[in-house]
């Protein structure tokens, strides 16, 4: 079982706000990135969840990976449906914070300072390509380790090595490209195991490589990325999509409309 943390370890109350339950923290790719480089240098170890529709409604669905999600050092909004919930919850200057995009982030700042870096999951030869992208742009960069890990579930020997090789290589920060909701199960699970703070990325692995395209910029901004995406690759995303964005849609217009039914009946008794 995982024990739910208080949401306001990392962010003061005031600036996260909770999407049908899921907390989702105002940050910006700066903010985001200076508390990774902080967890990495106190040695802090940690979680980082990129939030989504997707993740909203598996949290919605799941009380325990609610949990798992709501326990994260950093939720960052990464759908532009989010950075709207926000704003619509009050914080109206949220900003989009794309796994995609912090990945660079937090690689150049770890490049400057020295932080060694490693990556989980995805196929060798994107983590190949990914990381011969990122040295190109970073040719400091410090990549102390990088593992594929294969599809079916590790046995404990397996799963052991993974924690030993992680930590014996030095790397204080760990991108994991996993796919939500495996990712973030995969981090609470080794919070306690493994030394580096681990940053749930998802498909930030591929865009980075170059071997998936990603949305245009005007796109993403107007919250159509995910049209993109299922257009490019319906077979897998169809379900996630098709079936998850019209009840996100339905769930958090009805919390919105009762959160504004109950303040005019507070405003009414006052």
């Amino acid at each position: 079982m995982i024990k739910e943390s208080n949401p306001s370890r990392t962010y003061d109350q005031n600036f996260c706000r909770y999407i049908l339950g899921m907390r989702v923290d105002y940050t910006t790719f700066e903010l985001a990135t200076e508390k990774i480089i902080q967890l990495a240098l106190n040695g802090s170890g940690g979680y980082v969840c990129i939030g989504t529709v997707h993740m909203v409604m598996e949290s919605f669905d799941d009380p325990e990976f609610k949990k798992i999600v709501n326990s994260a050092d950093i939720v960052t909004p990464d759908g532009m449906p989010l950075v709207w919930g926000l704003k619509i919850l009050g914080l109206k200057d949220a900003q989009r914070v794309y796994g995609p995009a912090l990945t660079p982030y937090v690689c150049e700042r770890a490049s400057k300072l020295g932080i060694p870096v490693g990556f989980y999951g995805g196929i060798e030869e994107v983590l190949e390509k990914m990381i011969k992208n990122l040295r190109s742009k970073f040719p400091e960069l410090n990549v102390a380790y990088a593992f594929s890990p294969p599809f079916r579930p590790l046995t404990e020997e397996e799963d052991k090595k993974v924690v030993d090789d992680i930590n014996n290589s030095g790397a204080k920060i760990l991108f994991v490209g996993l796919g939500c909701p495996k990712q973030e199960r995969w981090m609470a699970e080794h919070r306690d195991k493994i030394k580096a703070v681990m940053i749930g990325v998802g498909a930030a692995f591929d865009f980075i490589a170059g071997v998936k395209p990603q949305a245009p910029r005007w796109m993403q901004n107007i919250g159509l990325e995910w049209l993109f995406r299922l257009l490019t690759e319906p077979k897998r995303l169809w379900k996630r999509y098709l079936y998850n964005n019209p009840r996100f849609i339905y769930h958090f217009g009805k919390e919105i409309l009762k959160k504004y039914l109950n303040s005019n009946k507070t405003r009414e008794k006052k």
